[in-house]
């Protein structure tokens, strides 16, 4: 299925139910008082996270979700009964803003999170619940309120340890497969991703990480180029960044100026994202002399002044994968017991 990111509902809670004017009319109780009942409140919406979902596609198709408003009250002083409160599942890491001033209303980051988002209206009062000792035969009501109404934008960040940044063609998808058993479309040309891929890396029981591969950043991403900052976003929540070099692009262009590009959008993007931990992975080692591929790494960890860990691997014969996957299992298990 498509990977869809984002998606804009209106959601509408239940109106509350009117009080009912009535008065008590039985055989051999002639003067019989008000009985009229209240209304009952009408249902709300909450948004639930769930782990069932992993897009916002379904938002495409349904855009309005109501829940049902209380029922009238009656007579014998019987209240309406209340409407059904309504459910919308939503994925682990959907973030709602109100869409007209773009306040962020609620971050789902468990299973099971609940959120209400349209409250209910309230029931009217019947007849009954006016009458006082100097007015035995009430014939006000109030009417049921209505529930709320609002839109909202929803925004899906993926969740994920570990992801993948680098140009187009760099090998991130190849590396995802050779790693996971996710099974993102390789082929030689850009923008091959053209939404996130998940996959999930189990090094035993107990011991598994979750990959995201990002869509190829161009210069100028962070302003919307290429396929723009909205993919920029989904390496937010990520433990570790794993930056992937293409050692040989096949274009003649410069690692050096490659690594430099991806640099630069995370800083213009996100300062704080340019400063999340990140490794260098070297891809395609396969095709470059053992000498000068270690020229080529040092020049550019000089021209970055990175000091972090550098990986040289082949993702495509699978070369350098092992001591990469257990440092990075290590790293996450450590991140995870510093949290």
């Amino acid at each position: 299925m498509k990977f869809v990111d984002e998606a804009e509902i209106t959601v509408r809670a239940g109106n509350g139910g009117h009080g009912a004017l009535s008065f008590r009319r039985e055989k051999y109780i002639p003067r019989g008082g008000p009985d009229g009942g209240d209304g009952g409140d009408g249902g709300s919406v909450y948004l639930e996270a769930t782990d069932g979902l992993n897009t916002l596609a379904d938002f495409r198709f349904v855009r309005s979700y109501s829940a049902s408003g209380g029922k009238t009250g009656a007579g014998k002083v019987k209240s309406g009964p209340g409407g059904d409160d309504l459910f919308v599942k939503v994925p682990i890491g959907t973030l709602v803003y109100d869409a007209p001033t773009d306040e962020l209303i609620v971050d789902f980051t468990e299973e099971g999170q609940r959120q209400i988002v349209a409250r209910g209206g309230e029931g009217g009062l019947g007849n009954h619940t006016f009458k006082s000792s100097t007015n035995q035969a009430p014939r006000k009501i109030t009417k049921g309120k209505p529930g709320d109404a609002r839109t909202l934008r929803l925004e899906l960040k993926v969740l994920a340890d570990v992801g993948l940044l680098g140009l187009p063609n760099a090998g991130k998808s190849t590396l995802l497969r050779a790693i996971s058993q996710a099974t993102p479309k390789v082929a030689n040309y850009p923008f091959t991703t053209l939404h996130p891929e998940l996959g999930v890396v189990s090094l035993g029981m107990g011991s598994s990480f979750v990959v995201a591969d990002i869509p190829g950043l161009i210069e100028g991403a962070s302003e919307g180029a290429g396929l723009g900052h909205r993919f920029l976003k989904h390496v937010s929540r990520t433990k570790l960044l794993l930056h992937v070099i293409d050692i040989a692009p096949s274009d003649g262009t410069s690692p050096i100026e490659a690594a430099q590009t991806i640099v630069s959008e995370l800083e213009k993007f996100q300062s704080e994202l340019a400063e999340r931990e990140r490794w260098l992975v070297f891809n395609k080692s396969d095709l470059v002399l053992e000498e000068e591929l270690q020229s080529v790494c040092d020049e550019v960890q000089k021209a970055l002044a990175f000091e972090g860990p550098v990986y040289t691997i082949s993702a495509l014969t699978r070369q350098g994968l092992k001591p990469l996957i257990y440092d990075i299992m290590a790293h996450v298990e450590s991140a995870g017991i510093e949290e």
